[in-house]
């Protein structure tokens, strides 16, 4: 289910995260920062790093969409 999930930077500001540690995140994990932020990325992209960041930003794009 969480291929078809599209998790975007309103998603990560609503888990109470702030952008400029998810740009480090991002880097840290070698992932695009800015092609997220035009495009979004799918949840399996996240959860694929292993991160609890990544799955706490997840559910809460899994709970936006009723998937949660």
């Amino acid at each position: 289910m969480s291929a078809d999930v599209t998790v975007t930077i309103d998603d990560v500001r609503a888990a109470g995260l702030c952008v400029n540690g998810t740009r480090v995140w991002f880097a840290r994990h070698d992932l695009d920062f800015r092609a997220f932020l035009r495009e979004g990325c799918t949840a399996e992209t996240l959860l694929a790093t292993g991160d609890a960041m990544a799955l706490r930003v997840v559910e809460r794009a899994r709970n936006r969409l009723g998937h949660g």
